[in-house]
């Protein structure tokens, strides 16, 4: 296999990265998926990253998904891409289960889990909700409001406009 190398221009940003893991994590172990995941990985090589919280981020960015989480985290990347409102069942960390309709805007990793990061049609206000507490996701057809994906991301330390 050939090997390209071209100059670098510039680093990927966050949302690049998060939408290139969210691609890759939800395609299952297959040989094609390995490889993809290999590439991130090697694109992380030429980073910093003596942090164990980003060692453990990028453990969990190259991972692949368990297959209901999958399923769903396919639903929400559609519903980004085709800026549709999306319908969550999420059980908060008492237990309790609320149906959210949510205007979704990107996807992150922090640590070992992912997060849905949009405005909650509910709170009016950004949320990110925690993959794994996503009981269930419902694709509708309203449109989702735009955003920016630069002001929802928390450690940008920016609000939403």
């Amino acid at each position: 296999m050939t090997t390209v190398m071209k100059p670098s221009t510039r680093p990927l940003t966050t949302a690049e990265i998060a939408a290139l893991a969210l691609s890759l994590a939800h395609m299952g172990s297959g040989p094609q998926a390995i490889t993809a995941r290999r590439g991130l990985r090697h694109a992380f090589e030429h980073m910093e990253l003596d942090d164990e919280v980003i060692a453990t981020t990028l453990e969990t960015l190259t991972s692949p998904m368990p297959p209901a989480t999958a399923d769903r985290a396919r639903t929400i990347a559609n519903a980004i891409t085709s800026r549709l409102v999306i319908r969550l069942h999420y059980q908060d960390v008492t237990g309790r289960i609320t149906v959210r309709d949510v205007d979704p805007v990107t996807c992150m990793v922090h640590r070992e889990y992912w997060y849905l990061v949009g405005m909650c049609r509910m709170r009016h206000a950004i949320r990110a909700f925690r993959f794994d507490r996503i009981v269930a996701t419902e694709p509708t057809f309203m449109p989702a409001r735009p955003h920016m994906v630069e002001n929802f991301l928390p450690f940008q330390g920016r609000r939403a406009a």
